[in-house]
């Protein structure tokens, strides 16, 4: 009889102090008003049928179907929008404790995650669907079980870390300025364009917004602009002087010194690095 002993250590364990505030089974039904609007919580969504599009204020995820795991972290707007001939049927979790953060980023960002050919990622939110419905004893725990596991699974996955954040409700103000920068990144904005639009002082504005998004109304600008540049280097060939200016920078030699501290090389770099990343795909 063969025989093998596997000891567990936890030494990779942690408290990810994740909550299950709510699960929901929905269709994207033809009568859908499909607009963009936020949550001041995070939510996975998990499609189970169908193809579309999810559609944020800066980005699309096209051709979305079965399988296909989305993260929208807390007050990013969002809409999903179903093939007509192919509507949309998905589970969705709303969770409090904790957003994901690519490693490369210092914000919160939309996630996509392909897990088509996992089909254990479906079976953690048929069960949380199943138990939450149930109402049996042990069912909140074995949600919150399953939660953990499924947060496990991501992050191991799509190497992601999951940051501390509470779905404490943003100020009017704060959510003013989000909506403003993530629309007008590209214009000269400072600190005393925001205490004109909000009538609250500096201070307060830097404290206040780095309470709910981790950066500074400046830094969050500047991590805009610098994604921004980067779809820009992958997907035109703008010259780096155009870019700068079209990403809100003030001169291209402040855009690179910028750029080179974000992501270690310079602009011409980077997008020479993406256009072999392009030929190298199948």
């Amino acid at each position: 009889m063969g025989h093998r002993h596997y000891s567990i250590t936890n030494a990779d364990s942690q408290a990810l102090n994740v909550k299950l505030l709510s699960i929901s089974l929905s269709n994207d039904d033809a009568d859908w008003a499909s607009v963009l609007h936020s949550h001041q919580f995070t939510e996975l969504f998990y499609i189970i049928e169908g193809e579309g599009k999810f559609v944020f204020r800066d980005e699309t995820f096209s051709s979305v179907q079965r399988g296909d795991l989305i993260i929208i972290p807390p007050y990013t707007e969002h809409t999903e929008q179903s093939l007509p001939e192919k509507p949309l049927k998905y589970y969705v979790l709303a969770i409090d404790g904790i957003a994901f953060q690519l490693k490369d980023k210092q914000y919160f960002t939309q996630i996509f995650c392909n897990f088509r050919s996992n089909h254990f990622i479906k079976i953690l939110f048929e069960q949380m669907h199943y138990e939450v419905r149930s109402h049996d004893y042990g069912s909140d725990t074995i949600c919150q079980n399953l939660l953990e596991i499924l947060t496990l699974k991501i992050m191991r996955s799509e190497k992601v870390c999951p940051v501390p954040v509470t779905a404490t409700k943003m100020t009017k103000e704060c959510a003013k300025i989000k909506e403003y920068l993530d629309a007008n990144y590209a214009k000269h904005i400072t600190l005393d364009t925001l205490t004109d639009l909000t009538h609250m002082n500096k201070y307060y504005i830097s404290h206040s917004f780095a309470k709910y998004t981790g950066l500074s109304p400046i830094q969050y600008l500047n991590e805009l602009r610098l994604e921004a540049a980067c779809r820009l280097l992958e997907k035109t060939d703008f010259s780096i002087s155009d870019i700068a200016s079209a990403t809100g920078f003030s001169s291209q030699s402040y855009f690179t010194q910028a750029f080179h501290k974000k992501h270690g090389m310079t602009p011409i770099k980077y997008r020479q690095e993406s256009g072999k990343r392009s030929a190298a795909q199948p």
